[in-house]
């Protein structure tokens, strides 16, 4: 598809998650946005992804909450159980975390959610180029620029959305993915196809275990089933290039329950994906090109943020803007300098605790022996309405850093000893 033939306010490099909802928060804001994707058709792949009260919170704003809910599923706990003996060590109970702030969690399947924030773009009248592979970015006299193989998409300002391997990041950074040694295993069927194994259609369900997780939820209005099998590989962990295989899927996995393993069978052999993510990157931006989404803040996945913080920077830079524009100056005349750098002072560190927290969230789970053990009791030890640990996550949205909210306290500093859930 080819560009229109009117200069675009902003041009964003990459139209996954991230892209989409930063070409949609700064449209419904009246900028013209032009969205540059690789492929020949905008998609998205993938499973299940869960969406916490901080993004519904967002979406609602952008008017797209209703949509997203009919197209996933609410559901009613999230429940952490053992993954060796199936006993439950904690829940949330999501109606009461509704109640708290304001908005509810859910789960969607991925394509979905994309597809609601695309269409959401075409309906705003964002111009969607596809087939269009970035290569490079420049400062310009007028802004910045997209180099591609066809030539270059100039702007006032340039957004790279462009994922864990941004090229766009090269401008910023000469640091590398980093690999976890663990890899995931998805699957997402029919509900007809576990009719007969003992899980619940009404939660989200993480078992951890010994080097590895297993989560389970229902998708499309409980027509599909999700699961994820995580688990840390020995061959990457022994430097070999061919690691993750579904001979390890079988092995990481033999110690666990019956109900982990009866959902073994049914997930994808033919694909897995390796789990990296990135040292904490604490400056954005360079001139009038910023990074957004997975070019700046690739995290593991074990606190479901990812799509979620690409969302929050979206809404926080349009919020900047908004701000300006609000205040009487024109879409032609923004200080982009200025939203820019309000933008770059709130989100790098909010996404470094998310990143770092992620981290130390993945070794609780993977826990062996008697670490194993504790890591249980202190989980079962948790009232089922203690916050302490998501407060920080799922409330609103902070637009400068004096609204960012402190963190949890660590273990050793609780009086109460709850567990994150």
């Amino acid at each position: 598809m080819a560009p229109k033939a009117i200069r675009p306010d902003v041009v964003v490099v990459g139209g996954g998650i991230g892209g989409l909802s930063t070409a949609l928060a700064l449209t419904q804001k009246g900028l013209r946005v032009r969205v540059l994707e690789r492929a020949a058709e905008f998609g998205e792949v993938g499973a299940g992804l869960q969406i916490a009260p901080n993004c519904t919170r967002i979406l609602a704003r952008w008017g797209l909450l209703e949509e997203v809910k009919s197209l996933g599923v609410l559901p009613r706990n999230i429940v952490m159980k053992d993954a060796v003996d199936g006993s439950e060590l904690s829940r949330l109970d999501l109606a009461d975390v509704e109640a708290r702030y304001g908005f509810p969690y859910l789960v969607i399947h991925r394509s979905d959610l994309h597809g609601t924030l695309l269409r959401a773009c075409q309906r705003a009248g964002v111009d969607l180029v596809t087939d269009v592979k970035v290569t490079g970015y420049e400062q310009t006299a007028v802004g910045a620029a997209a180099v591609h193989d066809g030539g270059r998409e100039e702007a006032p300002v340039v957004i790279a959305a462009d994922g864990l391997h941004s090229v766009a990041r090269r401008l910023l950074s000469d640091d590398a993915p980093v690999s976890s040694a663990y890899v995931a295993y998805r699957g997402a069927m029919p509900v007809e196809q576990i009719a007969e194994h003992s899980v619940s259609l009404s939660d989200v369900v993480v078992y951890v275990g010994p080097k590895c997780h297993f989560v389970q939820y229902p998708l499309r209005q409980g027509e599909m089933f999700n699961q994820v099998a995580v688990f840390e590989s020995p061959k990457a962990l022994a430097g070999q290039e061919d690691w993750g295989t579904p001979d390890e899927l079988e092995a990481a996995f033999e110690g666990t329950c019956d109900m982990v393993r009866e959902g073994l069978p049914l997930m994808w052999r033919d694909r897995w994906w390796r789990m990296f993510d990135r040292e904490p990157l604490m400056d954005w931006v360079q001139g009038r090109i910023a990074l957004t989404g997975d070019a700046a803040h690739p995290p593991l996945q074990y606190l479901a943020q990812g799509a979620v913080m690409a969302m929050e920077d979206a809404w926080v830079l349009a919020e900047h803007v908004g701000a300006q524009l609000a205040a009487g100056r024109a879409a032609d005349a923004l200080d982009w300098d200025a939203a820019l750098a309000a933008y770059n002072a709130v989100r790098p560190e909010h996404c470094r605790r998310v990143l770092t927290t992620a981290r130390s969230w993945g070794e609780l789970w993977h826990l062996t022996g008697d670490a194993r053990l504790w890591r249980n009791e202190i989980m079962r030890r948790r009232d089922v309405r203690d916050y302490g640990y998501v407060d920080w996550l799922y409330g609103p949205t902070a637009l400068t850093p004096e609204e960012e909210p402190a963190m949890f306290l660590p273990h050793g500093e609780r009086t109460d000893v709850g567990v994150p859930a």
